[in-house]
């Protein structure tokens, strides 16, 4: 079917580029289930992950004694400790607690002449190491040793260093990675599978103007959608932006005009929810694993390294969290910068080559 020509001197308002803004806009804030989803979901994750994960005072190590004449002494020593938590039993019930993780370190006191003590503990908890030295630490100085070099401990609370400061911008990117692929991907394979698209085939509106406002619209609902996310992180949890407000919102738009590039061109030829559903989870689950949302992606080997810096939301959060946490410039993101918008380009070409109505 032939699309009709276009009307010359037409008033802006009646471009299809506009009108495609407009009716989207409409459309997404009469569902009051989308709206939960852009906006009232990501500050639950942020509310549930900052609770679990807030400063909290150093909990309690876990100490189990092996029960003996010599282990008294152990046990003394220990329980006039507040960091220590000591519980007394039988070799046999010590090493299941360890093994089972309900217990840090088990001490056995040796029987012989002298004192000496044998721990037990599991290396790959790193919390089993540490009660390990701990442990030693204080034993030692119950039996008389002290240090030569006088110390002190200072205690470093700042904002910029806690755990929820690192999982907002991670947080920033996931939201804006879900709203390009599936606010842009999910939508276009709807309209396409209740026939819109066909119809719209018989009004003067090119491919280009269609997608664009596809981008368009869903870039508009970010810039709320981000603004709520960052004032709510800093009146719930103190979370500052460190760098330039105009940096920030650079990259936002940059990363919300990548994966809606990304989210268009999973959508070009899809002709059901199903199709469409799969391609977005192929596209999104390396993201959401590698890209270092909940965690640094340098815990990967050094062999998936170069994969997980070509990936953009791993550019878009590494660059988000350099401007948030450490105050860097947009300068500074040039090649994180240079990529996100080389990600949307090329995806908008692509899907602007390979886009069908039908």
């Amino acid at each position: 079917m032939k699309q009709s020509a276009l009307p010359a001197n037409r008033p802006w308002s009646r471009r299809p580029l506009v009108q495609i803004v407009l009716s989207r806009a409409r459309e997404f804030y009469r569902e009051p289930e989308a709206v939960f989803w852009v906006y009232g979901f990501p500050l639950l994750m942020v509310v549930a992950l900052g609770i679990a994960f807030r400063n909290q005072p150093e909990r309690p190590i876990a100490v189990d004694v092996v029960a003996s004449a010599q282990g008294e002494v152990a046990q003394t020593a220990l329980e006039n400790n507040q960091r220590f938590q000591v519980r007394v039993a039988d070799l046999a019930a010590c090493r299941e607690r360890l093994r089972l993780g309900k217990t840090d370190l088990v001490v056995i006191s040796a029987a012989g002449e002298a004192q000496r003590y044998d721990y037990w503990f599991d290396p790959g908890r790193p919390e089993s190491a540490l009660a390990r030295s701990a442990v030693d630490d204080a034993l030692q100085r119950a039996a008389g040793r002290t240090d030569p070099v006088p110390t002190g401990d200072q205690q470093m609370t700042d904002p910029g260093g806690r755990y929820i400061d690192f999982l907002v911008p991670g947080l920033l990117g996931m939201s804006l990675m879900g709203g390009g692929l599936w606010g842009v991907g999910f939508v276009t394979v709807d309209m396409r599978i209740r026939k819109l698209l066909k119809r719209l085939l018989a009004t003067p509106m090119r491919k280009s103007d269609f997608l664009a406002g596809i981008m368009l619209s869903r870039l508009l609902f970010m810039i709320p959608e981000v603004l709520v996310l960052l004032v709510f992180a800093r009146l719930a949890f103190g979370v500052r932006n460190q760098g330039h407000t105009l940096s920030l919102l650079v990259l936002v738009l940059l990363g919300a005009f990548s994966f809606s590039g990304l989210g268009l061109l999973v959508a070009s030829r899809a002709k059901t929810l199903e199709a469409v559903s799969g391609l977005m989870n192929l596209v999104m689950l390396p993201m959401w694993v590698l890209s270092g949302i909940f965690f640094s992606p340098e815990r990967f080997p050094a062999a998936a390294q170069p994969f997980i810096r070509a990936l953009p939301l791993t550019q878009l959060i590494d660059a988000t969290r350099a401007v948030m946490l450490e105050g860097a410039s947009l300068a500074a993101q040039a090649g994180n910068v240079v990529a996100l918008a080389a990600w949307g380009l090329i995806s908008f070409l692509l899907a602007l080559k390979l886009f069908r109505w039908n």
